[in-house]
């Protein structure tokens, strides 16, 4: 398939010349490919945005991987450079672009970084007690200990400070005890302290370390199915997408939602909670009923009389909702006529009376095709049962791929279609966009799109109903003609689709001033299949005869020199042309059931307690 063409498979990797486990480097290769398919004259098809899956094998190497970067750059350890990382949620190229703008020393302090040279205490050289400012006791010196910016306090006051952070949740960026300072206390000696009274908080410590790679970060995001899969997707370009992680769940990588393009995410999220909550009802109430004059209740008329009565006695005029025996009576008129037009309410009823019918034209198309979609899904071994006998019986036609190859088409176009209802409901309606068109640039764009939403529509039944025929009692020259109108139907399909999308983009939400809405481009191919993170590995006889490489896993990504240099690891890069093997050794994508490198790996489908437990 064209997919599996774009990006090399977990196997095309190149084998490092000095490290252990780590991620190929394949940013650059996105640029890339764009061009490439920007001069090959498929703008369509460019992958704007590559998503993989990190498990609970890869999440630790992703995670060293981004601290690797920062290590050869600014010359940290891991710790500082984790530090960094968390307080600008994971993004390395940001801290690239403030670290031009606003220096090393600035970049630092505003990530509660303090630097181990400006400690202004030395404990070795005290050999006196020292009288601890929390808890006002005298501690020996080497009961003590100096944070980066030179605050110290005796180890217990640390450790019972350290506790209550992570079991508040806050073990991300524990700040110093002293007020007003903004240092973030150093991972490792809070790891040191709190493991020598509780074991099992230091290991809830180390899985929030762990997890902040996805929790902060932009660009990290948990598969929202239910139960929890484990997965964490990343994508690297446009955030604005819709991705399918290995277990089958498809959903909007912005919002978490169910896939829902051409919708724009604040429009979902406003149509599920119109279609859910009670504000419907209310409309229906208010143009269908009248409120006793009484108790209040709202009352419907089940006859033709006028005269109505309400269930606590109170009778009334259905015509002006006056009582019977005080303001109105049937043979005299106090002070009102009920024929007299009363301006207010009327063009109250009547916009409520318009709003209710306007949502229910457009749910109940949504609904229509949303459960034509769910109907259709049921197809698929029907279609398969069929295509088993056609294979089966004397024909000279044996490939049935175009069946297939339909059915997926009709899939992806009839989701398409039922959210493009709720696109048009807000996109012409004033909920959102009010003033952002006159009355006559609303109406033309309306009839642009829903012309091309009608041609749509007609196409994608057409499909269906071929697809749901019987052709495995067909004659060879029937199958033929079939087959001609599914591969024929489903190539207009996606290029109405294509025009739909374009129109969207560019007609419709481009040219809005005061809100920005942003639709996942439309793939030919659906929501894009998240690859699995590719994890290279160095053979252990490769890694002994190179000891001044660095260790990239578990304990150091980067090692510093005397003179403070970096020797920094060789960052390879592949591309889909790549080899997998070579006359140095060989590559293979770590094992599911493979630890990286001797740490202990937490299972993420399991809450913190229960792994404190364990």
């Amino acid at each position: 398939m064209a997919d599996d063409e774009d990006f090399p498979s977990s196997s095309d990797v190149e084998e490092p010349e000095d490290g252990d486990f780590y991620l190929s480097d394949h940013e650059d290769d996105i640029a890339e490919n764009v061009l490439q398919d920007l001069e090959d004259g498929r703008q369509e098809e460019c992958n704007w945005s590559v998503s993989s899956v990190i498990t609970k094998e890869s999440l630790l190497a992703a995670q060293k991987e981004d601290l690797r970067k920062i290590i050869e750059l600014l010359a940290l350890n891991e710790q500082h450079a984790r530090t960094l990382l968390i307080h600008y949620r994971w993004d390395v190229e940001r801290i690239f672009e403030l670290l031009e703008q606003k220096g090393k020393d600035r970049l630092f302090s505003e990530a509660g970084l303090t630097m181990s040279e400006n400690k202004v205490i030395v404990l070795s050289s005290y050999s006196d007690p020292f009288t601890c400012s929390i808890c006002f006791e005298d501690v020996s010196p080497v009961a003590i200990t100096e944070m980066d910016c030179g605050h110290c306090y005796c180890n217990n006051c640390w450790t019972g400070y350290f506790i209550v952070k992570i079991n508040d949740g806050q073990s991300r960026r524990i700040r110093c005890m002293t007020p007003r300072c903004n240092a973030v206390c150093d991972e490792a000696v809070v790891r040191s302290l709190v493991n020598a009274r509780h074991p099992d908080i230091a290991d809830r410590f180390e899985r929030f370390l762990l997890e902040s790679y996805i929790e902060d970060n932009n660009k990290v995001k948990w598969c929202p199915s239910v139960p929890h899969c484990g997965n964490a997707i990343r994508v690297l370009g446009d955030i604005y997408c819709e991705v399918e992680c290995t277990c089958g769940m498809q959903f909007c990588f912005s919002c978490l939602s169910e896939a829902h393009s051409p919708c724009s995410c604040i429009m979902w999220e406003q149509w599920t909670k119109k279609c859910h909550d009670e504000s419907e009802t209310v409309n229906w109430i208010t143009v269908n009923t009248k409120p006793c004059p009484k108790c209040h209740k709202p009352v419907e008329k089940n006859g033709g009389c006028n005269l109505v009565a309400c269930i606590c006695g109170q009778a009334f005029c259905w015509l002006c909702g006056g009582a019977t025996g005080r303001d109105h009576t049937w043979s005299t008129i106090t002070g009102h006529s009920c024929g007299r037009f009363k301006e207010d309410q009327t063009k109250l009823i009547e916009c409520a009376r318009r709003d209710l019918y306007r949502y229910m034209h457009y749910h109940n198309r949504y609904k229509a095709h949303t459960d034509s979609l769910k109907q259709e899904s049921n197809l698929k071994e029907t279609i398969q049962g069929k295509i088993v006998i056609s294979e089966n019986k004397e024909s000279r036609i044996k490939d049935y791929s175009w069946v297939i190859n339909g059915l997926n088409r009709l899939f992806r176009s009839r989701r398409v279609l039922s959210y493009s209802y709720p696109f048009a409901f807000y996109m012409f309606g004033d909920e959102l966009f009010k003033d952002e068109m006159t009355s006559q640039e609303r109406d033309l764009k309306q009839n642009l799109f829903e012309d091309q939403q009608q041609q749509l529509e007609s196409n994608v039944e057409k499909l269906s109903m071929f697809l749901e025929k019987d052709f495995q009692d067909f004659s060879d020259e029937e199958v033929m003609e079939n087959m001609k109108h599914v591969i024929n139907l489903s190539s207009v399909i996606d290029r109405l689709c294509k025009q739909m999308y374009q129109c969207i983009e560019n007609d419709l939400l481009y040219p809005l001033q005061r809100a920005t809405h942003n639709i996942a481009p439309y793939k030919s191919r659906g929501p894009e299949k998240a690859s699995e993170l590719s994890v290279c590995w160095v053979s252990n006889q490769a890694r002994s005869t190179k000891t001044t490489k660095m260790d990239v896993l578990p304990n150091h990504i980067s090692a510093v020199n005397a003179s403070g240099n970096t020797l920094s690891a060789k960052r390879t890069r592949h591309f889909h042309a790549a080899s997998s093997s070579d006359e140095s050794g060989s590559s293979r994508k770590l094992s599911k059931n493979e630890s990286i490198g001797s740490a202990p790996l937490f299972d993420l489908n399991m809450p913190a307690e229960v792994i404190d437990k364990s």
